[in-house]
């Protein structure tokens, strides 16, 4: 705890990123669990989408569970390196104007032996990212606070200093590189009741955190997000998810691409179908976006 509270007195000297979006971009999420959940319940990017007030945005999640900054997790039967390759790739073909990342939830296990490793690889990452898809605006973001709960299940407090630790580095890494930083580990702060085993945040969790992690981004929380009709926007924000993340990640890739497409490969043609499907859950999204700004007025 006298870590936390070292970083506690220092987090004044990295404010809250001034993050802006503009018509029409194209907002990339990039990490691991809690970034790739989020995708699931729609909390954080309806919260997005009504703070940012502007029209036409796409959001595509990229999370990856187990994800670390050197992309390991995303590859596939090929060496680790391939899934930095499958980022950079996803990367280059979306081409975002707005991109947000949340990596350290994992690599904070290794505690101070494994600080400068990650640190390094994130400087990797930033730099592949600057030079596949050259976004206006870069956001780190700290990873969220654990939360030790009661028996049978673990005592998180070791690793909740581990975590301060990786979000002090963080946002030092964030001025070094002139890129925003989001510290949402302190700015949840000591927030109990959002996990479902200490680290994964559950439904009501992410709705929870929704307003906090605006904050944490130095957005104004809309009024608009405690409507009853904000709900209707994040059903459809969760159906355009889906349609993204099976356009994207196809259950069955290894008959489609990989070493089985003879097989199925010839219905790797049906992927850009989503395509359609994608852009007209947009137009809904839109249209409520519009008309929840609109009752404020």
């Amino acid at each position: 705890m006298k870590l936390r509270l070292l970083f506690l007195s220092l987090i004044a000297a990295f404010p809250a990123a001034a993050l802006s979006f503009k018509d029409n971009d194209t907002v990339v999420l990039l990490g691991n669990t809690v970034i790739e959940r989020a995708q699931k319940y729609g909390h954080l990017e309806t919260a997005l989408t009504l703070a940012a007030d502007q029209p036409n945005l796409k959001f595509r999640n990229l999370g990856w569970s187990g994800d670390t900054v050197f992309g390991h997790a995303r590859s596939y039967f090929g060496p680790p390196e391939e899934g930095f390759r499958r980022l950079t790739a996803d990367l280059e073909e979306l081409k975002p104007e707005v991109v947000l990342i949340c990596y350290g939830a994992v690599a904070a296990f290794e505690g101070e032996d494994g600080l400068a490793e990650f640190l390094k690889g994130y400087e990797a990452l930033l730099a592949m990212i600057q030079s596949t898809a050259t976004p206006r605006e870069i956001v780190i973001i700290s990873p969220p606070p654990a939360e030790s709960l009661p028996p049978p299940m673990p005592n998180l407090e070791a690793h909740q200093e581990r975590l301060a630790l990786y979000a002090k580095a963080l946002g030092e890494l964030a001025a070094k590189q002139q890129v925003g930083f989001a510290d949402l580990f302190t700015t949840l702060g000591s927030v109990k009741g959002l996990t479902e085993n200490g680290l994964h945040l559950t439904d009501d969790g992410y709705r929870v955190i929704a307003p906090k992690f605006l904050e944490a981004l130095g957005l104004p929380v809309p009024a608009t997000l405690k409507s009853p009709r904000a709900e209707d926007l994040r059903e459809a924000i969760v159906a355009k998810n889906k349609l993204f993340f099976f356009r994207w990640r196809p259950a069955n890739e290894t008959y489609l691409r990989l070493f089985r497409k003879h097989e199925q490969g010839q219905n790797v043609k049906e992927l850009p179908m989503f395509d359609p499907l994608i852009e007209n859950a947009e137009q809904d999204i839109e249209a409520l976006r519009t008309s929840l700004a609109s009752s404020q007025k």
